[in-house]
Parts: C-alpha cells; structure tokens; sequence
C-alpha cells in the first residue's frame, strides 16, 4: 500500500514533532509534510531542519491542501479546533485524540472521511515504534509501519487496551528512577547506577522482541530467574506483596477511564 503523498498535522506538540521527523528521516518517506503554526517553538524547529515541511497560516490550508490529516490535538480542545473545519467526503483523517471516541470525532469531522485512531509513541521519531490503531486501514498501517510497526486492531476494546498497556511507560522510567535512588541510599553513585541500569533494561526489551510471539513472558520471567536465586527472590516478593495486583488495578483504571 502506497503512503499518503499529502500529509498535514493540525496540532504541533511532541508526537507530531517525532512523527515528522521519522517521516523525513534519510531516506524521506514522503515528500512533504504540512504543519500548524501551534505551537511556533516547535513548527519553526521541523521548519528548519526539514526543507519539506511547510508551515501552514491556518488549519484550514492543512485539510485543503492534504489528502490526509492527522489531528494531533489536546482533548479538552479538540471540538473547538475540529468543528470549524472543512474537511472533504473520502479523505484520510488520522486522530492522536486521546480517551475521545469515534461517534464524537465523526460529529465533529461532519464529513464522510476514513477516520483511524492511532496511539503513536515518542519512538517513531527513530523509526522504532510500535503503534496501535483501530479500525484496520492500509494506508494508515503503511504509515505507521514506516515509523516502526502497526498493530491493526479489529475491535474498539483492543485498541482501548493497547491505548491502557501503553500508559506504563511513566512506570518503566519510574522504576528504573526508585531502583537508582535506592543504590545512591546505599552509596553507589547515581550516575554509575543509571550507566548500569538503562542498557541492561534496553537488552531485556531486546530479548523480549527477540522471542517472539510464541515466547510467554513469565516464560522469560523464569529462563532469568534461577530456582531459589536473587530474581526469583524479587519477583516472588512483588507479587505477593501486592505488585502483581496493584498494576492490574491501576491499568483497570486506565481502561475504564479510557473506554468511556
């Protein structure tokens, strides 16, 4: 499936920024991209580092002048900024929106459009992430698959629980934060805990994607975790002091939240 040619951002915050830059990394994947004046920090830096992308004066110019538009936009103001647009029946519209369903974006929108939800993460700046969407579009999945890996999602609750699954990124980082403080308590440097800590979590990932789909992940849990030895020993000690159930209670939260 071919990628948009004509790609417009409404809404310049972090992901657009990474999004564009993955996009117009050597090699280009497409050749220009459009972007909102909002905010101006952000827009003039792609601006500047990317001869293909193009400010636009108004939002209006970016729907007029894209064949798709990905509306990378807070929710407390998406309505404001989506309803006075004029978008066109048959065009691509891309929303970042977060915990905003179909049936408002549609109302919104006022137009027949192929709208798809996406959950991109900061990693498609590098080409490396993996993003959810829903429903299953091609040309959406191609761009996407640019900037990483899609996961296309048949139903709304898949994609609402990948949208839940990817609110532990903060977790991730905290933990590796609370496992550094606790190794500067004891007099390790902090600097050497983190020159210790970010690549053997990195390798982890790395095995995990190394695995593959048929690798259960309290599988590798185990192949690291020698019988009686010190992973085990934590683990055992996570889990059943509560860990294990206050993860699931807060991506219950998460969901609920996210799903309305």
């Amino acid at each position: 499936m071919s990628l948009p040619q004509k790609i417009g951002f409404i809404g310049t915050g972090a992901i657009t920024d990474a999004m564009v830059r993955g996009l117009l990394a050597k090699p280009a994947a497409v050749p220009h991209v459009m972007v909102s004046l909002r905010s101006a920090d952000i827009s003039a830096a792609l601006a500047a580092d990317f001869p293909a992308v193009l400010v636009a004066g108004d939002n209006q110019a970016i729907v007029d002048g894209c064949d798709t538009v990905v509306l990378a936009i807070r929710p407390q103001i998406a309505e404001e900024v989506i309803r006075p647009l004029r978008f066109r029946d048959g065009q691509g519209v891309i929303s970042l929106v977060a915990a905003t369903g179909r049936p408002a974006l549609l109302d919104w929108i006022g137009a027949d459009v192929r709208l798809t939800q996406a959950v991109p993460l900061p990693f498609v700046a590098r080409r490396k992430g993996v993003t959810a969407l829903y429903p299953p579009d091609p040309a959406t999945a191609a761009l996407f698959n640019v900037l990483g890996n899609a996961v296309e999602c048949d139903t709304k609750e898949e994609y609402d629980l990948l949208a839940a699954a990817s609110a532990l990124m903060a977790t991730y980082f905290g933990l590796m934060q609370r496992t550094t403080d606790w190794l500067a308590a004891k007099g390790l440097p902090e600097e050497k805990g983190r020159a210790y800590l970010a690549p053997l979590f990195a390798e982890l990932g790395q095995t995990a994607v190394a695995a593959g789909a048929g690798t259960a992940f309290i599988d590798l849990s185990h192949e690291f975790a020698t019988k009686g030895g010190l992973n085990e020993q934590v683990f055992r000690h996570f889990d059943e002091g509560g860990g294990s159930q206050a993860l699931a209670e807060a991506l219950d939260r998460v969901y609920a939240r996210i799903s309305g």
